[in-house]
């Protein structure tokens, strides 16, 4: 079995403020995480826990916690996180309270809902892009976020 290293340091986040010429430093950081059982039989319950080492087929939760340490408030930030090359978004598991989600499959160029993102076919036409074709994730947080202020946004990918 092939064992792959997941480290975090090639899965920066790009960060941005929609509507300002000029934006506060919004930062973000992201944590990847597996579930797993502890506890005793018929006592178990489920733990986050740093995805350290993960195997094809692991899921892995990402969690980014995106905090505005300025003394302005960031109108409606936009952050953009690419999904690893070797990893596969798992459809509709993308969130975050108060955010607009919505995705890319040509390098983070161009972003749209699930059912307008759309792939060249290997007969060559045109169809709707599955999940697992999905290159970047963008949330566009509807609200401020305040000064000194954290939201938090996730999405679930599983180990090619």
């Amino acid at each position: 079995m092939r064992r792959i290293v997941l480290t975090l340091c090639g899965l920066c986040a790009i960060a941005a403020v929609s509507g300002q010429a000029t934006s506060p430093a919004i930062d973000v950081r992201a944590v990847a995480e597996v579930e797993t059982k502890v506890g005793e039989p018929g006592r178990e319950f489920i733990k986050l826990v740093p995805a350290n080492r993960v195997v094809p087929g692991d899921e892995v939760i990402y969690t980014l916690e995106i905090r505005n340490p300025t003394s302005h408030d960031a109108v409606m930030p936009t952050v953009v996180r690419p999904i690893p090359a070797h990893m596969a978004y798992l459809a509709d598991s993308a969130t975050g309270p108060g955010a607009e989600v919505t995705y890319s499959v040509d390098g983070g160029l161009t972003f749209d809902v699930p059912e307008n993102l759309e792939v060249r076919g290997a007969d060559g036409k045109m169809r709707v892009a599955k999940s697992i074709e999905y290159t970047h994730i963008r949330w566009q947080l509807r609200n401020t976020l305040k000064s000194k202020s954290v939201a938090f946004a996730r999405f679930r990918a599983v180990v090619k």
